[in-house]
């Protein structure tokens, strides 16, 4: 059983390894749903905050406005 199955030391190592990955990976994923929750509950419900997401993410205008992207140099490094 040590050595020769397919249970061994080695293998119940790796799978605990991987196990803890997963449950590392499923609380992120938990958080991040939670998060884009949140966020469309706050713009289906507030006019303000879905105009300024838009605006931010999207550069949306109004007819008579203009939008200026300011690109710094940090930015154009990544």
């Amino acid at each position: 059983m040590l050595f020769f199955d397919r249970n061994d030391l080695l293998s119940q190592y790796e799978y605990r390894s991987q196990l803890k990955k997963l449950q590392a990976e499923k609380e992120f994923y938990l958080k991040e749903s939670a998060k884009a929750i949140k966020d469309l509950n706050e713009l289906t419900t507030d006019k303000a905050k879905l105009e300024k997401f838009a605006r931010e993410k999207y550069l949306m205008k109004k007819e008579n406005e203009d939008v200026f992207v300011i690109i710094t140099e940090e930015a154009k490094l990544d």
